[in-house]
C-alpha cells in the first residue's frame, strides 16, 4: 500500500465522524426552522382570527362538510360519522393521559427513566399551554351547525388538535429516539402524523370547531413537539438522558 493510500485510510474515520456531525447539525437546524415556522404561523393565524378575517373561509369549509339540504347532517353515511367520533376521542384528555402512561411504562421497561420524566414534562406542559391559550382567546364555538360531540371549553385553538399533535408527535419523537431501526422510526412517526390529522379533521367534521381552530392547534402542537424533540437531542448529546440505541 502506497503512502497516499495509507493516508486516505487513516483519514476515513475522521471524515466519517465529521460527516456525521454535519448531518446532526443540519437536522437540528431544520428542526429549529420548523419550530419557528410553526410558532410564526400560529401567531399570524391568531391575529387573523382576532380580526375576523378567517370567518368566510371557516364558514365555507364547515358548510361544505354538511348536507346542503340539512346542515345537521354531516356528509357521508352514518358509519363515517361514527368513525370520526371514534377518531375525535383519541384527542381527549383522558385518552391522551392513558396513552402517555402506557408509553411511559414502555420506556420504563427499557430503563429509560429520564426519558420518562422528559415525556411527562412535555405532555403536561402541552396541557397547560392549551388551557392558557383557550382562556386567553375565549373564542365561541361554531354556531352554524349542531355539534356532533359534547363541548364545554372555548374554541381557539382546538384542544383536541393541539393536544393530539403535541402528545403523539412528542411520543413518536421520543420513541423514535430509542428505536434502533430506521424503518421502525419512520413508521412510528408516520402513524403519529396521520393520527394527528385524523383527530383534527374530525373536530371540523363534527362541527365543534372552526377549521382555523384546528389549523392553529396543529401549528402550536407541532411547534411544541419539535421543541421537545430538540431538547431530547441536546439532553442525549449531553448524556443527561439515555442515548438512543443506535446513538443517533
Amino acid at each position: 500500500m502506497s503512502m497516499s493510500q495509507r493516508f486516505i485510510v487513516a483519514l476515513r474515520p475522521l471524515l466519517g465522524a465529521a460527516g456525521s456531525a454535519v448531518a446532526r447539525e443540519f437536522r437540528t437546524l431544520v428542526l429549529m426552522l420548523l419550530t419557528g415556522a410553526g410558532i410564526w404561523g400560529f401567531i399570524e393565524l391568531a391575529d387573523e382570527v382576532a380580526e375576523g378575517q378567517t370567518r368566510a373561509v371557516d364558514t365555507a369549509i364547515l358548510l361544505a362538510l354538511r348536507n346542503p339540504a340539512d346542515p345537521a347532517d354531516p356528509i357521508g353515511p352514518r358509519w363515517v360519522e361514527e368513525m370520526f367520533r371514534d377518531f375525535t376521542a383519541l384527542g381527549g384528555v383522558s385518552v391522551i393521559v392513558f396513552i402517555t402512561l402506557g408509553a411511559a411504562g414502555y420506556l420504563a421497561l427499557l430503563r429509560k427513566h429520564r426519558t420518562v420524566l422528559l415525556l411527562a414534562i412535555a405532555v403536561g406542559g402541552g396541557l397547560l399551554i392549551n388551557t392558557l391559550l383557550k382562556l386567553g382567546f375565549d373564542r365561541p364555538r361554531p354556531d352554524l351547525v349542531p355539534h356532533g360531540a359534547y363541548v364545554y371549553t372555548a374554541s381557539f385553538p382546538s384542544g383536541h388538535a393541539m393536544l393530539a399533535t403535541a402528545t403523539y408527535l412528542t411520543l413518536g419523537a421520543l420513541l423514535a429516539r430509542v428505536l434502533p431501526d430506521r424503518r421502525t422510526k419512520f413508521f412510528v412517526l408516520t402513524m403519529a402524523v396521520v393520527l394527528c390529522l385524523l383527530v383534527g379533521f374530525s373536530r371540523v367534521y363534527l362541527g365543534v370547531h372552526w377549521p382555523s381552530d384546528v389549523a392553529a392547534g396543529w401549528m402550536i402542537g407541532a411547534a411544541w413537539a419539535l421543541i421537545w424533540w430538540l431538547v431530547a437531542r441536546w439532553l442525549q448529546r449531553e448524556r443527561i438522558v439515555e442515548e438512543a440505541e443506535n446513538g443517533s
